[in-house]
């Protein structure tokens, strides 16, 4: 587990800029039994410069066995710790997109997605449909979603993405 009084401590601020590159889910299991996972068959040419010619690093963000969600793991990442500052995924995606959230309301993160014939998901990213059609889908549904004493918002994220507050 990360030791951030200790991070904290050994900030120092500095004129030069920093990339933090998080490529989630990269990690993944061999599809046979003595085979390579997908990253190690992979050719990474651009990956392997970046790691020749920077610095690498692993995080445990919440604590050990703990597999967390991206709300917390990306707190953890930014050094707050998650055990501390318990906010969900909803509420980082409405700030993320500019909404405001008070106190009482409740933030949610959607997809959008692609259901058959009996009502069943078959694509739970909608075909990863473009930021301006999720825009459109929003906007039609913000203006018609009713909840008695509940104010709706939803508002596009990013292609499939969206966030709805209840207030």
């Amino acid at each position: 587990m990360a030791d951030l009084n200790l991070i904290q401590s050994l900030q120092r601020n500095a004129d030069t800029k920093i990339i933090l590159l998080v490529i989630d889910g990269l990690g993944g299991l061999p599809l046979t039994l003595d085979g390579p996972t997908e990253l190690e068959a992979a050719q990474t040419p651009n990956l392997d410069r970046l790691a020749a010619e920077g610095t690498l690093g692993q995080i445990v963000p919440v604590h050990y066995g703990i597999t967390p969600g991206s709300g917390p793991a990306h707190l953890a990442l930014f050094g707050y710790d998650p055990l501390l500052f318990d906010v969900g995924r909803g509420v980082l995606e409405a700030s993320g997109v500019g909404m405001q959230v008070a106190v009482g309301d409740v933030a949610a993160r959607g997809n959008f997605c692609t259901v058959d014939k009996q009502g069943n998901i078959v694509d739970r990213r909608a075909g990863r449909i473009p930021t301006e059609e999720c825009g459109r889908l929003c906007e039609i549904m913000d203006g018609s979603v009713a909840l008695e004493g509940v104010e709706v918002f939803i508002r596009p994220v990013k292609e499939h993405r969206a966030v709805i507050v209840l207030r």
